[in-house]
């Protein structure tokens, strides 16, 4: 009964994980309690994945990381990129990659993403090529440079914590970086040769030109029998009323920018609404407005109209601990939050334009904002959303680069020469961070991930009650009964294989939850090295390039790039073979089975 119901919990959680029906870290998190319900883990150990030195590890380098972004280090390479780049596509992508990939063995990849993609937008509209090219390599790279060491990705520390739980001990800080280079040299040379070859190529345009604002965006002017003259904006409600945005208000050609709610309104007024056709129909006959034809827009690009003086536009990215995931923008009350009006969304390849405030925000959204310069400079100091141009470091910040690389680095040759554990001397570094002044106190608690927290908090339980119930035991007893007749490199590959799909459509962190105490069980009864079936099925979680839903990175690079879902697929699926087949030969020829 134990694995019965053990097992019924991991179903209903995969299928919780593949609908999404709810966030990943909620599922992982109702997987505990369903687990504490039914008795089948202590209360003590539903929530031991909060004290698990895995969990605390992975946040500490979160930590660590935002200390060394913060402080400008990685902006430092920026300038090499763009001096070695070159024209060619291929030596473009390697170039990068060679860079952005040794650098994520040591740093949080989802941030790496973050400082490089307003890099490369900038680099591509000045090389005048397209970020499409780009954007897929960027994350790619990253996503192979976390397997170089043990601090590369928080799943790598997660498979340290099971394999310390199972009694193979933590892994060491460069425990399998001799089959990570080999991993990343083959990747790397797909990215560079083949995958240029594959990429779409999206022509680059102002910001805002791909939108087809023009559709979207009117003037119209308030005629002499209007309802809403002598009445401030925001006493008109017609902005809650209609699915409008008022962007500006142009009097005798001066031009009134946000905030606009007490702005009182006179006949001839000059409105300039972002609005659908049908609704701009609407308030025509309801509220006596005249509609202007588009002489203006005709002359010149409409994004060069409503972001002239003060005004600008600007695209933002939606990040994956952002707040705004779920909701809409007429429940966050967007505009009057941010003093910046939404004038459409990007998701993927796909545009949104009407009825913007009553569509369901998702992680990878690309927002097109409007509004003033200096509202910008708020939405840049945001740790929930990433304006896609590049940020200045603070100059005082930038003076502690070398003290927040120091720290960093002291952090990983402690761990790396057993002199501390790796959770020892990284909650070290945290601390050393703020005294020396690379973090401020309170920005510790926003540069936490804190959806892979809860993530890793409610699947450690899970771990705990397969090897308690059984269930473990069970399906690896199975699992060789039916490969018996199978040598143990098929094995080996066959954990790679199904360790790579459930990646894809789980979490990378929930794959080596479920796989690695089977791979270890099913290893230690044949026979055969535990340590190679650990590393195929670490590998393999991260073998996630199909889709830009299976990791956190690809959906960062998703909109911005403009691509298609299958986009990734036809540049993933290869390089995903690729490492299916070369994977576990080189764990056979290195480690051995």
């Amino acid at each position: 009964m134990p694995i019965i119901l053990t097992l019924t919990v991991v179903v209903l959680g995969l299928i919780s994980f593949i609908t999404e029906w709810l966030p990943a870290d909620i599922t992982a998190l109702s997987i505990a309690i369903a687990l504490m319900l039914l008795g089948l883990v202590t209360p003590e150990e539903g929530i031991s994945g909060f004290s698990n030195p895995a969990t605390i590890t992975v946040m500490a380098m979160f930590i660590l990381s935002a200390g060394i972004t913060k402080t400008g280090v990685i902006q430092v390479v920026r300038n090499r990129i763009i001096r070695w780049a070159g024209n060619h596509p291929s030596q473009q992508v390697f170039v990068m990659g060679s860079i952005v990939g040794p650098i994520s063995g040591f740093i949080n990849n989802t941030a790496i993403v973050a400082i490089f993609l307003p890099i490369i937008e900038e680099w591509s509209k000045r090389q005048k090529i397209s970020p499409s090219k780009l954007l897929i390599p960027l994350s790619y790279s990253t996503i192979l440079g976390g397997l170089l060491t043990l601090i590369g990705t928080s799943t790598n520390i997660l498979a340290s914590g099971v394999s310390a739980q199972l009694g193979y001990g933590e892994f060491s800080v460069f425990q399998f970086t001799k089959l990570g280079i080999l991993v990343f040299i083959i990747g790397l040379t797909y990215l560079a040769l083949v995958a240029p070859k594959l990429l779409p190529d999206h022509q680059t345009h102002l910001v805002g030109e791909d939108y087809n604002l023009k559709d979207y965006v009117s003037e119209v002017v308030i005629s002499p029998r209007s309802s809403l003259i002598g009445k401030t904006l925001q006493r008109t409600k017609i902005q809650r009323k209609f699915d409008l945005d008022v962007l500006e208000i142009i009097r005798d050609k001066q031009r009134f920018s946000q905030p606009l709610g007490d702005k009182v309104l006179n006949a001839g007024d000059i409105l300039v609404i972002r609005s659908s056709r049908d609704e701009l129909l609407k308030i025509r006959e309801s509220r006596g407005l005249e509609i202007l034809a588009d002489v203006k827009f005709q002359e010149q690009p409409i994004e060069k109209v409503i972001a002239s003086g003060e005004e600008k536009i600007a695209e933002v990215l939606i990040l994956s601990n952002s707040r705004l995931i779920g909701t809409t923008l007429k429940e966050l009350r967007f505009r009057q939050r941010y003093n910046a009006t939404v004038l459409a969304i990007r998701r993927g390849a796909e545009f949104v334009q009407g009825r913007l405030g009553k569509i369901r925000l998702k992680f990878g959204d690309l927002l097109l904002i409007q509004g003033p310069r200096q509202s910008f400079l708020g939405l840049q100091t945001t740790r929930e959303l990433l304006v896609l141009e590049e940020k200045p470091v603070d100059i005082s910040r930038r003076q502690k680069a070398k003290t927040a690389l120091g720290i960093t680095t002291g952090v990983i040759l402690l761990a790396a020469f057993n002199i501390l554990p790796i959770l020892v001397s990284s909650l070290t570094g945290v601390v050393l961070m703020i005294m020396t002044g690379c973090l401020k106190p309170g920005e510790i608690y926003g540069s936490v991930r804190w959806d892979v927290i809860f993530l890793l908090a409610g699947l450690i339980p899970l771990g705990i009650a397969m090897n308690k119930s059984g269930a473990t035991q069970w399906l690896a007893q199975n699992l060789i009964h039916l490969g018996g007749n199978f040598s143990g490199y098929w094995i080996l590959f066959f954990f790679f294989i199904i360790t790579s799909l459930l990646t894809e459509i789980l979490s990378n962190n929930a794959s080596v939850i479920l796989m690695l105490p089977i791979a270890v069980e099913v290893a230690k009864t044949l026979d055969l090295n535990p340590y190679a079936f650990m590393y195929a099925v670490v590998f393999a979680a991260s073998n996630s390039f199909m889709t830009p839903i299976g990791y956190q990175t690809n959906a960062m690079v998703y909109s911005p790039g403009g691509y298609k879902f299958f986009d990734f697929t036809k540049v993933g699926a290869p390089l995903s073979i690729l490492m299916m087949f070369t994977v576990p030969l080189l764990i056979n020829f290195i480690y051995g089975l």
